[in-house]
């Protein structure tokens, strides 16, 4: 496995032809044209699908996840594709021999960032996430944005970008992607903190207490360093009651962008991907950036 065609800080994108994979290299030459950045277009292999067509037949047939086209017409496909976003991209091309979530984790090394489409060829059609998405979400080094493909309904954050917010180290690195991307983008970034009623203090007639108070003097502290970096972005915050996973996915509604860190504060330490950032990769309404502390 080798990493050294892809040029340091390049926008990755994960290609197999399929057509949430076309979105996903639409959404990352945008990106890195926007952040004037290289992008990297990577083809990597399928499993292929193992069947049994009819009794008796001692050996099966074995049939490629991918479409019938070389990886070499996929590749030139999305260079096209690439360009119809930005003529002036700086691209390059690799058809890797590994599989594609090797493959991807390994360019994720050197990348600024991975982006995939929300399910590539060969994946079940049930299935909200392809596992390649929730793979590298869990493992990759850099941030992973999983492009999804669903209606964007008009919500408070209608053409903002989303970051959810707590005490977590991997928030940290989330609102730092937020911030950069929404200066970038020249929009405004909501923070969302979600809360536990019974947690907070909420009393029945709505007035919040002096614990809601601390848990939005969490969420501006959190966010001070960060507004005087970026002090063009125009900041929203937005302290809500209820499950993260919920609340962040309801916040996601018309959204450019929801920024998530891999694991929160209540999460096992166990596991690299906490049910927050589960929930939205599998539910949010816009494409959703998931962050990895560098230490997890």
């Amino acid at each position: 496995m080798t990493t050294a065609s892809v040029p340091a800080t390049a926008v990755v994108v994960g290609v197999d032809g399929s057509p949430d994979s076309k979105r996903a290299v639409q959404w990352a030459a945008a990106d890195a044209a926007r952040r004037q950045r290289p992008l990297h277009l990577l083809h990597g292999h399928e499993w292929p699908v193992v069947t049994y067509p009819m009794a008796g037949l001692a050996m099966p047939i074995i049939y490629e996840t991918e479409s019938l086209e070389s990886p070499a017409r996929i590749l030139a496909d999305a260079v096209l594709q690439a360009r119809d976003v930005d003529a002036e991209l700086r691209i390059s091309t690799e058809a890797s021999a590994d599989l594609c979530v090797p493959a991807l984790l390994a360019a994720s090394r050197h990348a600024s960032l991975v982006v995939v489409g929300n399910r590539g060829l060969g994946g079940f059609t049930a299935l909200l996430v392809g596992s390649t998405g929730v793979e590298l979400a869990s493992h990759a080094i850099c941030p992973v944005v999983i492009v999804r493909h669903a209606d964007r309904p008009d919500g408070g954050s209608t053409g903002r970008v989303v970051v959810g917010v707590d005490s977590s180290h991997g928030a940290h690195e989330a609102l730092g992607l937020a911030f950069e991307q929404a200066a970038f983008r020249g929009c405004g970034l909501t923070a969302v903190h979600a809360y536990h009623r019974q947690n907070a203090g909420h009393q029945p007639g709505g007035i919040p207490d002096a614990a809601l108070d601390g848990e939005r003097r969490l969420l501006a502290e959190s966010l001070a360093g960060w507004r005087e970096k970026y002090p063009r972005v125009d900041v929203r915050l937005d302290t809500v009651p209820g499950r993260a996973g919920g609340v962040l996915t309801d916040a996601s509604a018309g959204a450019q962008l929801l920024v998530v860190g891999a694991r929160g504060r209540g999460g096992f330490v166990g596991l690299l991907l906490g049910s927050v950032s589960q929930a939205v990769v599998h539910h949010a309404c816009c494409p959703v950036a998931v962050v990895r502390h560098p230490d997890r």
